[in-house]
C-alpha cells in the first residue's frame, strides 16, 4: 500500500487529467491479479466492487478511537487537524508516529490484495461481539501501515473518502490505457458488470468480452437538468423530443433474474423489503431487465402527493393495513438491459420499443406514457402539457431527446425536468455548522427560521445550497463573530441574516419549531435589503400549506 499512497498522493498534487491518468496508468501495469483488480476499486474511493452489498460497519467515530489506541495522539490534536483539512484520513496522518510495538514479529506490510482481505475479514464479523472484531482487525491494519502516508490513504478507504480529485471515469481511462483497451468498452463493462476491479483484471488479460451484465449490481441512474417554467425553452432547440409526467416519488431501479427481483434507490441502497407489492408485480416474468422508474403512490387512476408516500419510507415491516392504505404503483420509463444486452447506448426510442416488448404491466407496474414533442413546438404547448401534468397529480414535465443513449450517473441536455417552485419564503438564518469536503473551512449549513404572532422566530428548514463560494466565504467571518452560543451541534447566531428560499413542498414535521418542514429548500439570495423583522410569518407558511392542500385536492 505504500506504493499506492504514493501514486495517489501524487494524484491529488496533479491539476492535469492526462497527468492523473498516466500515473495511474503507470502503476497498474506493475500490479500482479490480486493487488490489481483491488487497487483498481480502491481508487474509486470503495473498499468493495459496487454490486457488493458488503459494507465495513466502521463510523468515522470508530475509526478515530482505533486510530487514537494505535498512535496515541489526543482528541484535541485529531479535531484541530480535522478542522484544518475536512478529511478524517488527511487529519490522522500528520499524528502518526513510528510504532512502539515490542512484538517479536512485526506486521507483514500492506498490499492492496491483503488490505481486501482485510476488509473482507470486516465485513463478514458477526455476532455479539462483532463490533469488537471489527475493531481488532482494524487496529491491525493500521498498526501495519508504513508511515503517515499508507495510513492517511487507508484511513481515506476506510471511510469511503478518497478526494483526491480522480472520478471514477479518469480510473475506467487509466485502465484502458494501461491496457491499450477502448476506452467505451471498458466504461460498459464496469457498468454491466458494477466491478471496476474485474474489469481491470479482464483488460489486462483480453478477456473484456467475456463479461456479463450483472444483474443484481446497481448502475447509476440517468440525471435532467432542471429548465426554469416560462415562456422560452430555447434548450430544445431543433431536435425531436418526447413530454411525459415528472412523477412525485422515488426513483427506483429494478433487475429482474427470473424470480428474483431487487429494487435499488438513487442511492444504490437495496429497498426490496420497503415495496414488498412491487416486487411481487415483477416476479417472474418472463425477461430478465434492469428497468428504471419511479415508485408512487396511486389510488383511482392517479398518483398520490409524495407526502402520502412517506409513510412507507425506509419502512421493513410493511404490514397488510399499510399496503391498504399506501397502495404504490412502479410507473417504468427505461430499460437498461434486457437479458444479455446492455441497451445504454441505444436510443431512447429504441430502448422504449424493447421495453414495450418485454414488459407485462399489471396492477402495481405500469408503462410510463409519453409523446412525441415535434421540433418547433411552441412555449405555450410546452405550458400547456405542464398544466395538464400538475392537473393529473404530477409534479411536472420530463423531456427527453428521442435520441439520447442512457448516461449513467450524468447530468446533462439530453434529459430536461421542467416544475415550478412551490414558493419562496424570505426566512432569517438562526444556526449555521462546518461544511463538509471543500467547504470544510466554512460555515456553509444554516438553520433559518419564520415568526410566529408573538415574533418569536421558529425553525422551519436547513439549507446548504444556492449560495456562491464566495458568499459562504464573506459571511463565514461574520457568523463567527455575531455566535450567541449552541444550538445542537451547531453554532447558534444573532437572527440579522435575512435569505430567500425556494422549496417544492411544505409538510407537517415535528422537527423543527414551526411544525412543518420545506422539501428540496434552496437559497434564493441574500436578502441584504430586508431586516429581520419582516421575515415571512408562520401564518403565511400556514396559507401556502392550504393552498397546496387544495391544489391537490387534499382538506
Amino acid at each position: 500500500m505504500r506504493r499506492f499512497a504514493e501514486v495517489a498522493d501524487a494524484v491529488a498534487a496533479q491539476s492535469g487529467k492526462l497527468e492523473k491518468v498516466a500515473s495511474i496508468a503507470a502503476y497498474l501495469r506493475t500490479l500482479d491479479d490480486a493487488d490489481l483488480s483491488s487497487a483498481a476499486r480502491f481508487f474509486t474511493g470503495n473498499a468493495f466492487a459496487a454490486r457488493d452489498q458488503r459494507s465495513l460497519k466502521l463510523g468515522a467515530r470508530t475509526v478515530a478511537a482505533v486510530a487514537q489506541r494505535v498512535w496515541g495522539f489526543s482528541r484535541d490534536a485529531l479535531s484541530a487537524s480535522y478542522r484544518e483539512t475536512g478529511d478524517l484520513g488527511a487529519a490522522i496522518g500528520p499524528l502518526v508516529t513510528p510504532s512502539n510495538d515490542l512484538a517479536l514479529f512485526a506486521p507483514d506490510p500492506l498490499s492492496p490484495s491483503s488490505l481486501a482481505l482485510a476488509f473482507a475479514a470486516i465485513a463478514e464479523a458477526t455476532g455479539k461481539h462483532a463490533g469488537k472484531r471489527r475493531e481488532a482487525i482494524l487496529e491491525r491494519v493500521l498498526r501495519a501501515c508504513g508511515g503517515p502516508l499508507e495510513a492517511k490513504y487507508v484511513v481515506k478507504i476506510v471511510t469511503g473518502d478518497l478526494r483526491i480529485g480522480l472520478r471514477d471515469g479518469l480510473v475506467h481511462e487509466a485502465i484502458a490505457a494501461a491496457f491499450d483497451a477502448p476506452i467505451q468498452v471498458i466504461r460498459r463493462a464496469v457498468m454491466a458488470t458494477g466491478d471496476v476491479g474485474a474489469v481491470a483484471s479482464a483488460a489486462r488479460d483480453r478477456t473484456l468480452d467475456h463479461l456479463h451484465v450483472a444483474y443484481g449490481t446497481p448502475i447509476g441512474m440517468m440525471l435532467a437538468s432542471p429548465i426554469p417554467y416560462g415562456e422560452r425553452y430555447t434548450e430544445l432547440g431543433a431536435s425531436d423530443w418526447i413530454v411525459e409526467d415528472k412523477y412525485d416519488g422515488i426513483r427506483a431501479q429494478a433487475h429482474l433474474d427470473g424470480e428474483r427481483v431487487r429494487i435499488f434507490s438513487r442511492t444504490f441502497n437495496d429497498v426490496t423489503q420497503s415495496y414488498p407489492e412491487i416486487a411481487r408485480a415483477l416476479g417472474g416474468a418472463r425477461t430478465r431487465m434492469i428497468l428504471d422508474g419511479e415508485i408512487v403512490a396511486w389510488r383511482d387512476g392517479r398518483a398520490l402527493p409524495f407526502r402520502t408516500l412517506q409513510a412507507r419510507l425506509q419502512r421493513k415491516e410493511i404490514d397488510a393495513s399499510l399496503l391498504a392504505d399506501v397502495p404504490l404503483r412502479y410507473v417504468v420509463f427505461d430499460a437498461l438491459a434486457i437479458d444479455e444486452e446492455f441497451l445504454i447506448d441505444e436510443a431512447l426510442l429504441d430502448r422504449r420499443a424493447r421495453l414495450i416488448d418485454a414488459l407485462v404491466p399489471n396492477e402495481h407496474v405500469t408503462l410510463a406514457p409519453f409523446q412525441r414533442l415535434e421540433a418547433g413546438t411552441s412555449p405555450g404547448d410546452v405550458n400547456a402539457r405542464f398544466e395538464a401534468a400538475r392537473a393529473r397529480g404530477n409534479e411536472g414535465l420530463m423531456l427527453k431527446r428521442t435520441d439520447a443513449p442512457y448516461a449513467p450517473g450524468r447530468r446533462g441536455k439530453w434529459w430536461l425536468k421542467l416544475k415550478r417552485e412551490l414558493s419562496t419564503l424570505d426566512v432569517v438564518v438562526v444556526a449555521v455548522e462546518w461544511g463538509h469536503g471543500k467547504r470544510a473551512k466554512v460555515l456553509s449549513d444554516y438553520t433559518f427560521a419564520v415568526r410566529d404572532e408573538a415574533g418569536t422566530r421558529r425553525t422551519i428548514g436547513k439549507a446548504y445550497s444556492g449560495l456562491t463560494d464566495a458568499e459562504i466565504a464573506a459571511l463565514t467571518p461574520w457568523f463567527l463573530a455575531h455566535q450567541t452560543g449552541r444550538r445542537g451541534r451547531a453554532l447558534a447566531v444573532e437572527p440579522t441574516v435575512v435569505i430567500e428560499v425556494a422549496f417544492d413542498i411544505v409538510q407537517r414535521s415535528e422537527l423543527h419549531e414551526s411544525g412543518y418542514a420545506l422539501r428540496f429548500p434552496r437559497i434564493v439570495r441574500i436578502r441584504d435589503d430586508k431586516p429581520s423583522s419582516e421575515i415571512d410569518t408562520l401564518a403565511r407558511v400556514d396559507e401556502i400549506y392550504a393552498e397546496m392542500l387544495a391544489r391537490e385536492g387534499a382538506s
